[in-house]
This record gives C-alpha cells, sequence and structure tokens, in this order.
C-alpha cells in the first residue's frame, strides 16, 4: 500500500471503532460552535464527543491507544504544547458517520459538514420517496463529504453512484465514509462540476457553496456578485446531462436584494423549454445571518436556502 492508502485505512478504523463506541454527533453552524467554546473556561476535551465533535484539544490519555495509533497513522493529528488536537470531526447523519474537517475550518481546502449538510440529505430524501423510476446512474456534484451521493447510494443499492470534487481532500474522505458505510456503489472522481465524467444521469444532486468569501476557501465560495454563479453554472451544465426522466435536486443558498432572487432570476432563461419540469421553493428564509456585517453584504436582505428540482420531460 502507498502511504495514502495507509493513511485512508487509519481513518477507516478510527471510524469503525467510533460506530463501534456508539459515538454520535450532530454538527451545529459555526456560529453556534463559537458561543459554545465561549461558554468554556479552559477548553479541554473529556470524551470522545469533545474530541470528534467539538474539535477540543485533549491529553494524550484520554483516548483508547488504538484511536491514538489510528490518527497518527492517518496523519490527522496535531500537537499543541502538552496536549492533541484532531483535525478531522466525525458527524452522525442518521446512522451514518462522515469524517469532514476539523472546526474551525480555515484552510483553502477544508472540506465542511454542517446544518445544510442536513437539508441536503432530507431534500434527497424526501425526492427519492417520490420517485419510483428506476435510477441506474447517480451523480453527486462538489460531493464535499459525500453525503449527496451516501444518501443516493443507501437509498438505491443497484444504482451507479460517482461522488465528484475538485477538493482532492473532499475525494478521500468521501471515499472513506463509503467505506465506513459499506456502500460499495460510489466511486468518487476529481471533476469541475461534470467535465470529467461522461454519459447521462438518472439523478443529479448537488449542494453548492453559496457564499461569497473574500478567501475563496472551496466549500463556501460561490463566486459571481453575491456568492450564485456556481449554483448557476451546475444547473446549465446539468440539464443536458439529465436521461429522459431523469432529475436535478439542486440545494443552495441565495442572497435575497430588495425582495428579488437573483439565482431563479438567471436559472429561469434556462428552464424555459418545455422539455424541462420544474419546482422551486425556499427551504429556510433565514440563515446565516452573521454574514450580512461583512463586505459584499451591504445591500443583501437575507440569505435563504433554496431548492430547485428539475425533471427532463423529454
Amino acid at each position: 500500500m502507498s502511504a495514502q492508502q495507509l493513511a485512508d485505512r487509519a481513518l477507516l478504523n478510527l471510524g469503525r471503532g467510533l460506530k463501534e463506541s456508539r459515538y454520535r454527533f450532530i454538527t451545529p453552524t459555526p456560529l453556534t460552535h463559537e458561543r459554545f467554546f465561549q461558554r468554556m473556561g479552559t477548553p479541554l476535551a473529556r470524551d470522545l464527543r469533545d474530541v470528534f465533535g467539538w474539535s477540543l484539544p485533549f491529553d494524550g490519555e484520554l483516548l483508547p491507544e488504538a484511536f491514538r495509533e489510528e490518527l497518527q497513522q492517518a496523519d490527522v493529528v496535531e500537537k499543541h504544547a502538552a496536549l492533541w488536537r484532531s483535525a478531522v470531526r466525525w458527524s452522525s447523519l442518521d446512522d451514518l458517520l462522515f469524517a469532514h474537517s476539523a472546526y474551525p475550518t480555515t484552510q483553502a481546502d477544508a472540506v465542511f459538514f454542517g446544518p445544510d449538510s442536513y437539508r441536503f440529505a432530507h431534500l434527497i430524501e424526501a425526492h427519492l420517496q417520490q420517485r419510483f423510476e428506476p435510477i441506474k446512474r447517480a451523480v453527486d456534484i462538489g460531493c464535499g463529504a459525500g453525503v449527496g451521493a451516501l444518501v443516493v447510494a443507501r437509498a438505491r443499492p443497484d444504482a451507479e453512484v460517482l461522488a465528484v470534487d475538485i477538493n482532492p481532500r473532499a475525494l478521500r474522505l468521501t471515499a472513506v465514509n463509503a467505506e465506513l458505510a459499506g456502500l460499495a456503489n460510489v466511486t468518487a472522481y476529481h471533476s469541475d462540476v461534470l467535465g470529467s465524467v461522461e454519459g447521462t444521469f438518472d439523478l443529479i444532486v448537488a449542494n453548492p457553496p453559496y457564499m461569497n468569501d473574500d478567501r475563496q476557501r472551496a466549500y463556501r465560495h460561490g463566486g459571481g456578485a453575491l456568492g450564485e454563479q456556481l449554483s448557476v453554472r451546475i444547473t446549465a451544465e446539468s440539464l443536458g446531462r439529465l436521461a429522459l426522466g431523469g432529475s436535478l435536486v439542486l440545494y443552495t443558498g441565495v442572497a435575497i436584494v430588495a425582495g428579488e432572487d437573483p439565482f431563479l432570476a438567471a436559472v429561469k432563461p434556462l428552464l424555459g423549454s418545455d422539455a424541462f419540469g420544474w419546482t422551486y421553493r425556499e427551504l429556510d428564509p433565514d440563515v446565516f445571518g452573521e454574514e450580512l456585517a461583512k463586505p459584499g453584504y451591504e445591500r443583501v436582505e437575507r440569505i435563504a436556502v433554496v431548492a430547485l428540482t428539475v425533471t427532463r420531460l423529454r
């Protein structure tokens, strides 16, 4: 095995150990996480949830020896004076466990998991409950930790599910998370949207970044004036890759200006053909309100999360 394969195997074994220990952690927003930290006098981990959920520093003797070894072999542990800190977090979604980047996600290639991940998963599940046609081939664009890919693969075990991203760290974590879940029908590919994969799909899902991030971190920066550019691009490039009867399920955020939705205004012309049927709705009218205090958001009233579902009719 290569060094990377050995590291991935160690990360996988760590995840298996956490599942055996009945570890469970629901990940909040970064702002809630920050407030949790502020309530603590001297932040120091007391249990597995503190180490792998709240990203707290820990004394080496806190963890079982096997966990310490797996962290070191996976190269996902940092030394801070006499204490250690995990560079990965583990989050629960139903019975699935996802490895992703530790808090705070400051690195350019950080892999994010949070409340959007839960809403995205529920949106996909609701779509699959209403769809009775077979899904032979599906893709999760910008897969991150692999939430969309794993939810589809678990619900449709006979489907070939691709997970694509431009971030190598995301692809590594998706592959580990899929193997931990026992989902052999998920394959991770490096691809800029659908540029490196061929053919059509019965289902395309995406939860792209939608913020205007001055550091242009891959998991946050959507491009364009207010973070909408990547979501528009995914919509445009996906329409031509839908099989007959296939659907695009896009979860994204929109910066609302003067009561107007710039993302919807940009995609409506793409959906004017009678070849497509589509629905659009706000899932939450007001999220990440703290972003409105940042440069570039001076005219924004609120940030809403929305769901666009498009089906190819002919």
